[in-house]
């Protein structure tokens, strides 16, 4: 006898026939990626924003360049460059209000960059130096995030907390699309529609997720797609255009902050890199698929707008190229200080009070110190 058989159970009736929640229209992403650049929207740009986007863009080109010379004379682990993806970076880094939060991931340091981290900091994670390199409260930035999304559900999280204390805070997170295979992805996004969280998220869709193509990831029409089965809308993007992603992420922002809920971007860019330093591309695309990138490359996208607006001339392009180098060359002269490092300190942060196994940890690798002191003190004698 099963449980509904039993005398006096309860025996619910049919359902109403069944209706949707929302209106999925709405929620849909375009069929096109979203453009500005070369449209007659340019025109509604402000000149300022424009010129500023370029001279971060010229500038973001230049650190990546930087940053990967670095791992070359062994002053960097591994350094996943965003090369080709800068519209997607400078955009996220400039379009946050002080007060709120940028979840970035490995490959987002110059987001971070951007929204004034000081580069030395934002690398250190990389270099293998002092836990995550900067202070996340100052900043408003989170600790750069190695494991594929699980920053996601840290976004939600503080952006949830924000609205419940009624804080006016939004969080915009920062996943590749490879991230976007992941549990995280999927449990963040269904937290955030049904906590209507004001949470932005940015796929940065570079085409691989290290050497596997999008096609074998998802059989989704796009990324922005998967926005509607969790109830946020989806938007679409030419992650190249950085102008157009300004635009959609500074609507997106507006929105959450506004009380409209979260919102799944989708900024279709391309890694003109390799992964990181230790990755082969050649061994999973061909050249010409690189090639036919970098005709996309978003300063060219942006500059001959400007030139079209008579915003920028050659000088303005060597004034760019100038200060880009003389970023370049503070932060390589810095990164080629050796730090002054305290082994003491990977107990520092970890636990607001230490727990026991640390504090014996802590006390094991005091001795160990102690004892290599001693013989040092012993052989200069």
């Amino acid at each position: 006898m099963t449980v509904l058989e039993q005398p006096g159970a309860y025996r619910p009736t049919p359902p109403p026939g069944w209706q949707p929640r929302v209106d999925a229209a709405p929620l849909l992403p375009d069929t096109e990626p979203y453009r500005v650049l070369g449209t007659a929207a340019a025109a509604d740009v402000s000149p300022d924003l424009l010129t500023r986007l370029h001279r971060e863009l010229v500038r973001g080109r230049r650190y990546n360049a930087q940053a990967t010379a670095l791992t070359r004379q062994g002053r960097l682990a591994v350094y996943p460059s965003s090369t080709g993806q800068e519209a997607c970076q400078v955009a996220a880094g400039l379009v946050l209000e002080d007060r709120d939060w940028l979840f970035p991931s490995y490959r987002d340091t110059l987001a971070a960059v951007v929204r004034g981290l000081d580069p030395v900091d934002a690398l250190t994670l990389l270099r293998g130096d002092w836990h995550s390199g900067y202070d996340p409260h100052a900043h408003r930035v989170a600790p750069l995030c190695t494991p594929l999304a699980t920053q996601l559900p840290h976004a939600v999280g503080l952006a949830h907390a924000a609205r419940l204390k009624g804080d006016d805070v939004v969080a915009l997170a920062l996943v590749g699309d490879g991230g976007t295979s992941e549990g995280d992805f999927h449990e963040a996004l269904n937290f955030a529609a049904v906590w209507h969280a004001p949470v932005v998220f940015l796929v940065q869709n570079n085409g691989f997720a290290i050497s596997v193509p999008l096609a074998k990831q998802t059989a989704a029409p796009s990324l922005a797609h998967k926005a509607v089965g969790y109830g946020m809308p989806g938007r679409l993007v030419d992650g190249n255009d950085a102008a157009a992603v300004h635009q959609v992420l500074a609507e997106a922002v507006h929105r959450a902050r506004g009380g409209g809920g979260p919102t799944l971007v989708e900024a279709v860019t391309y890694r003109i890199d390799a992964h990181t330093n230790a990755d082969d591309a050649t061994r999973y695309r061909p050249d010409s698929e690189v090639e036919a990138w970098r005709a996309h490359d978003p300063i060219t996208l942006l500059e001959d707008a400007l030139r079209d607006r008579s915003l920028l001339d050659d000088e303005g392009v060597r004034t760019a190229r100038e200060s880009a180098e003389r970023f370049a060359a503070d932060l390589r002269t810095r990164m080629h200080q050796d730090p002054v490092l305290d082994p003491m300190e990977l107990f520092e942060h970890v636990y607001a009070v230490r727990t026991g196994q640390l504090r014996e940890q802590a006390a094991q690798l005091r001795a160990e110190l102690d004892a290599e002191a001693g013989e040092a003190g012993k052989g200069e004698r």
